[in-house]
């Protein structure tokens, strides 16, 4: 796991060596155990490199291949790179990392090779005699990849804040933007909070030949399945078992020692359990106590720590741990999200203890149907028949049941069908539009839904959990899970790997029948594949979570960390200043029509905006 940065000069002007360097600065935290520069005419290309596969200084970046006609610059895990090794056997390898094994393959294959990858990556590979510039990256995003484009260059990075410490692009607030930020509190890819800053989409490829850049997609998650899974329930808990199993055993590949999170849960628990199967050793566990009882879970980890004979190492913290750390975890953000704070404090705790690799069960909920909006889902589209004929009566009902202005019951009332195109961004929505539209002067601009519209077609060839599957991965996961679990964990060097987003698993599990995938209990399929591995006591107990008092918190210990913000935010010329102001004393009178996260969305970007001295 590293940080990448880059520079392509279309105007015949040299790369600059110093400005490069300012944007590798920007990325030691990513990598803190090297630093390595490339300059050649049009071209600069930087690295900051966290040492988990082959620690030696021979696998240090940028990386050339031997005729020194191509570098690279490479940030992620390739988890097959053995097996591709093998399949390389006229190369004599200098290294015994995935490094040189995924420039050689990409030098041989090119986009066609991209299909046999296994890992979550973002890289740029630049051809001196083509003179041409390729950035890749994984299938769901795993890892962030942002460039910015004009007619004189091309610079790009794995953190925005690397590309504006290049110096060429005015921070400059995207405005299009806004709208998605404020409704699923985080921007929706391709875009970023500023303008002119682009993400390379997951499972797409930007080459840049001649000065001129073309987008192509390598992978598609809504790509018709050509296999499906069979209808056999006892078959697909098995394909589910190997799948999982062979995600857990790639993830467990590191030159350096790997630990895991365990909250307890059935997701993180079912991972250690396969780490313990896989490995024959005893597997590196930490679990985060609160000294508040009504948050702490420690003691359904216990219960797995024992099961599994994990070297088990309990951190225990307060709310105030947390209140104390939110200064630093905003600072941390690259992008600002209304989440994340929970995962810096985590990783922060578990860095300390000397662990630079650690595996988590994110990804549970959003292939076994985890959420309860699955099931509400469900219940919808099985009376989609009446709700189709019957929009008039909804609205009405709408208008005059006593819901508050901005309720999400009222915006689902007014979806036109049951489509997950049009219910997803309801259910995924933390601030209504209704809300967004009296605080911010700004484009309304839905990417979520917009994309899921243009999808309809294809997302009718899977089945309808599945669908909410795709539109939870392409969606929240994507733009906030994903997003906060990088710039959180990669804030302490911490390289955090993810078993339940390994696209073999993923691919199957989309096209398992409703029927087998129904949970009549929380992730029965989940469970009921990894046969009897999981206790009882894990599988059905209640789930606590991160249920900190924010509410309280944003009225008594932040209120001056928050006003202050507010009353900043208030002058920008794209908010409704009187608006926010009196939203603002709404909920410090005890409002209960204002939600605190109403609030946090204006001081999160608030903070982040000031940090990066971006104007209006």
């Amino acid at each position: 796991m590293c940080g990448i940065a880059g520079i392509l000069r279309f105007d015949q002007q040299p790369a600059s060596e110093q400005v490069i360097r300012a944007m590798t600065r920007a990325l030691q935290h990513r990598g803190p155990d090297a630093e390595g520069i490339f300059t050649k005419g049009c071209l600069a290309l930087g690295h900051r490199r966290l040492s988990i596969l082959d620690t030696s200084v021979a696998s240090n970046q940028p990386f050339e291949d031997p005729t020194g006609r191509y570098q690279m610059v490479y940030n992620g895990e390739l988890y097959n790179f053995r097996d591709l090794r093998r399949k390389i056997p006229d190369y004599h390898f200098q290294t015994t990392g995935d490094t040189e094994v995924l420039l050689q393959w990409f030098i041989r294959s090119g986009k066609t090779g991209l299909d046999t990858l296994a890992g979550m990556f973002a890289f740029a590979v630049w051809d001196a005699a083509a003179q041409s510039l390729c950035l890749v990256r994984d299938r769901l995003g795993v890892k962030p990849l942002y460039y910015y484009l004009d007619e004189q260059q091309l610079v790009f990075a794995s953190e925005i804040r690397a590309i504006l410490a290049g110096g060429w692009v005015k921070p400059a607030i995207a405005t299009g933007a806004l709208h998605d930020y404020f409704r699923y509190q985080s921007v929706s890819c391709p875009d970023t909070m500023i303008k002119g800053i682009r993400q390379v989409p997951p499972g797409h490829l930007l080459r840049i030949h001649n000065g001129k850049a073309s987008l192509e997609s390598w992978w598609d998650i809504n790509r018709k399945p050509s296999v499906f899974a069979p209808d056999n329930e006892r078959q697909v808990q098995q394909d589910i078992l190997d799948l999982l199993t062979q995600s857990v055993e790639r993830r467990m590949v590191s030159d350096v020692p790997v630990g895991a999170f365990l909250s307890g849960g059935i997701d993180s628990s079912a991972v250690v359990g396969l780490m313990r199967r896989v490995s024959g050793q005893r597997p590196n566990t930490f679990t985060i106590a609160f000294k508040e009882k009504e948050y702490d879970e420690s003691a359904y980890a216990a219960i797995a720590a024992r099961k599994f004979n994990t070297n088990h190492q309990v951190i225990e913290l307060g709310a105030g741990d947390l209140l104390g750390s939110l200064g630093d975890a905003l600072n941390a953000m690259d992008s600002p999200s209304g989440d994340g704070v929970n995962t810096y404090v985590v990783s922060k705790a578990v860095k300390a203890q000397g662990i630079s690799v650690a595996l988590t069960g994110a990804g549970g909920d959003e292939l076994f149907a985890g959420y309860p909006f699955f099931q509400q889902y469900m219940r919808l589209r099985n009376r989609s028949l009446v709700w189709d004929h019957s929009s008039p009566v909804r609205k009405l009902v709408g208008k005059t049941m006593v819901l508050r202005p901005h309720s999400k019951y009222r915006d689902l009332l007014n979806t036109p069908s049951t489509s997950i195109a049009d219910l997803y961004p309801v259910f995924r929505q933390i601030m209504a539009p209704a809300l967004i539209a009296e605080l911010v002067r700004a484009p309304s601009v839905d990417r979520i839904a917009g994309q899921l519209d243009a999808w309809r077609r294809p997302l009718e060839d899977f089945p309808l959990y599945s669908q909410v599957s795709i539109a939870e991965l392409t969606g929240y996961t994507r733009n906030t899970l994903m997003l906060d679990l990088d710039q959180m964990s990669m804030a302490h060097a911490l390289e955090v790997r993810e078993p339940f987003f390994d696209h073999d698993l993923v691919q199957y599990v989309l096209q398992v029948p409703d029927k087998i995938k129904s949970p009549s209990y929380p992730k029965r399929l989940l469970v009921e594949s990894l046969a009897g591995l999981l206790p009882d006591e894990l599988v059905f107990r209640q789930k606590k979570g991160f249920l900190f008092p924010w509410k309280d918190w944003l009225r008594k210990d932040l209120r001056a960390f928050c006003q202050r913000r507010i009353e900043s935010m208030a002058a920008r010329s794209f908010i409704d200043g009187a608006a926010l102001l009196s939203l603002w004393a709404d909920y410090l009178r005890g409002d209960q029509q204002v939600k605190w996260v109403d609030v946090w969305l204006f001081v999160v970007l608030e903070h982040w905006l000031e940090r990066n001295g971006v104007g209006c």
